[in-house]
């Protein structure tokens, strides 16, 4: 008898002019010890060498299969598609990043634990994020864990072990069943992935392997780095609108009472500090969107509540002392830009 026939893993890469690092990422999936795979490469619209390179690999194996996007969409709607390409006899999708890699033994791990356990949707590890080790916080062996208690600690902030994208194994009939896995919407899109665990994990395990498996790579051009360049903060919407869409399914209610009440703490002490940042009216305007969309519509009380006046600058704190009318202009002056 010949040896059992592993599960087809569909991986893929979504890639916007990733030339610098995209051959890393091919030849690391071409380094698997486990060898049923296909390998799915969207490319969108890049203007570098992305294209080439993606070919050049494809021409030599059979395995590598190009997708040209027509026109250019948003980062998220390029995972989506990617997504949508797997084969249908795939059993397990793997994502990599284009400007990340994989360790040899990733899938051949990750695919052992989802194998042994069926009731595990999503399969994480502990990843290596440019030299620093992260994904941790699971007590060792805890191969398998209940998806709805990893969650529920996740929302309590005891440890973040979801990772990124490109640290996941999913179950590829989860993201067949869906027509978009990713949420688009933009308050979603640098929690889009984490959100889909949350959504993944109310019925389902979450496995884990105890070893660095993959490499997240940091540098000037990520994604992460693209929306830390917009000022706009918006990891505080993107993590309240978490809290309150996922809350109240992981957390009794005294504890989503209070994670809530700190998260809108926090986000109204940000909002606050920046009326002294001379801030332009986009940078209002999206977080106003940003909590109609949560459901908690922008409340002007609650910017003036959390006015940082303890930690404000010498010369503004004299000037708010010695002449109260001044800072109540400067003040109205804002908050009519604010409101508008």
């Amino acid at each position: 008898m010949g040896a059992p026939v592993q599960p087809l893993v569909s991986v893929v890469t979504p890639v916007y002019n990733g030339e610098k690092y995209l051959t890393e990422c091919i030849e690391s999936v071409l380094s698997q010890t486990y060898q049923h795979w296909e390998y799915i490469i969207v490319n969108n619209c890049s203007t570098d060498r992305s294209l080439e390179i993606a070919q050049s690999y494809a021409e030599k194996d059979a395995r590598i299969r190009i997708h040209n996007n027509r026109t250019f969409v948003s980062a998220i709607e390029n995972h989506n598609i990617a997504f949508q390409l797997i084969s249908p006899e795939s059993l397990y999708c793997k994502m990599v990043h284009a400007d990340d890699w994989l360790f040899p033994e990733c899938i051949a791990h990750m695919v052992a634990v989802a194998e042994a356990n069926p009731s595990v949707s999503i399969v994480g590890a502990y990843g290596l994020r440019g030299d620093r080790v992260v994904w941790d916080g699971l007590p060792y062996p805890s191969t398998v864990v209940s998806g709805r208690e990893v969650c529920r600690r996740t929302l309590l902030g005891d440890f973040y072990v979801f990772g990124s994208p490109t640290s996941h194994l999913i179950r590829s009939d989860l993201v067949q069943s869906r027509k978009e896995f990713y949420n688009t919407h933009e308050l979603h899109g640098p929690y889009a992935d984490q959100e889909a665990c949350y959504k993944a994990l109310q019925d389902t395990d979450f496995g884990f392997v105890h070893q660095v498996l993959t490499y997240s790579r940091e540098h000037d051009d990520s994604r992460t780095a693209s929306f830390i360049r917009t000022g706009l903060n918006t990891d505080l919407p993107s993590q309240l609108n978490i809290m309150t869409k996922y809350g109240p399914i992981y957390l009794s209610d005294t504890e989503y009472q209070r994670r809530l009440g700190r998260a809108m703490k926090r986000y109204y002490r940000f909002l606050s500090q920046n009326i002294f940042l001379w801030r332009s009216r986009q940078f209002w305007s999206y977080h106003k969107r940003a909590l109609d969309y949560i459901g908690y519509p922008f409340s002007i009380i609650e910017l003036v509540a959390a006015l940082p006046l303890g930690v404000l600058p010498l010369e503004v704190i004299s000037t708010v002392l010695n002449t109260k009318e001044i800072f109540k202009n400067f003040l109205y002056k804002y908050l009519k830009i604010i409101k508008r």
